[in-house]
């Protein structure tokens, strides 16, 4: 039978499972499977398992539980293994590079920090500055640009938004680098221009939302800071 497999630790790792639930409805039941010196959380695979609230609540509180008592490998939800013993292969096979992860991750946490921008007001700041973008559409509102113009416009606009954006979110991630231990970027979606996730040392997470809170309200309010955490380090495993 197809298992669910929420972490991966170490074998002397305290497992306090006691009083939780695992993913399902009804839900299943916590079990573990040990493979060399690693140890994996499992259940079996409910039947049409969706990313409901319930669920997604349940996967987070064993990582929760489990990273309250040491380094865990936490695995993103909806991870599948056909059965127990292919789980106990995997953890025998990949032993060196799972026992690497873990130490690694050793006392961090994850910080997940997303940045946008109100699009009004940076266009009215690449025309304010950017000289040729001025000056191309003042013509166009004057009525002397050619049919061409309106095209142009748009070609200088986006490509000096991307710049500016691409020196903001580099000197965001470079303001707080020195806090975190190692980073990882995200695709983008919406109208962020940098989503980022930062893994984060228990004794410099003070430093860490310090230096973010400190980065924001330098920006202004034009500039919008999502952050979220801390969280299993799910972007490092």
């Amino acid at each position: 039978m197809a298992v669910y497999i929420y972490s991966i630790t170490s074998k002397q790792h305290p497992l306090r499972l006691d009083g939780l639930d695992g993913v399902g409805d009804p839900p299943t039941q916590l079990r573990t499977v040990i493979g060399g010196t690693l140890c994996a959380v499992i259940s079996d695979a409910p039947d049409g398992l969706r990313p409901k609230r319930r669920d997604l609540s349940a996967h987070h509180q064993v990582q929760d539980r489990l990273m309250g008592d040491g380094a865990v490998l936490p695995l993103r939800f909806g991870f599948l293994a056909p059965d127990d013993e292919a789980v106990r292969l995997a953890l025998e096979e990949r032993a060196e590079e799972y026992t690497t992860r873990l130490e690694a991750l050793e006392d961090t946490v994850e910080y997940n920090l997303k940045v946008s921008q109100d699009e009004d007001t940076l266009l009215r700041q690449v025309l304010d500055s950017a000289q040729e973008a001025r000056e191309l559409n003042d013509e166009i509102r004057s009525g002397t640009a050619g049919p061409e113009a309106p095209v142009r416009l748009g070609e200088l606009v986006a490509a000096e938004v991307q710049a500016r954006q691409q020196a903001l979110a580099h000197g965001v991630v470079e303001a707080l680098r020195p806090y975190s231990r190692d980073r990882e970027l995200s695709q983008l979606t919406g109208e962020d221009f940098l989503n980022v996730s930062f893994l984060v040392p228990h004794d410099q997470e003070e430093m860490f939302l310090t230096a973010e809170l400190s980065v924001a309200n330098q920006l202004g309010e034009d500039v919008h800071f999502r952050l979220n955490g801390p969280l299993p380090p799910y972007s490092f495993v």
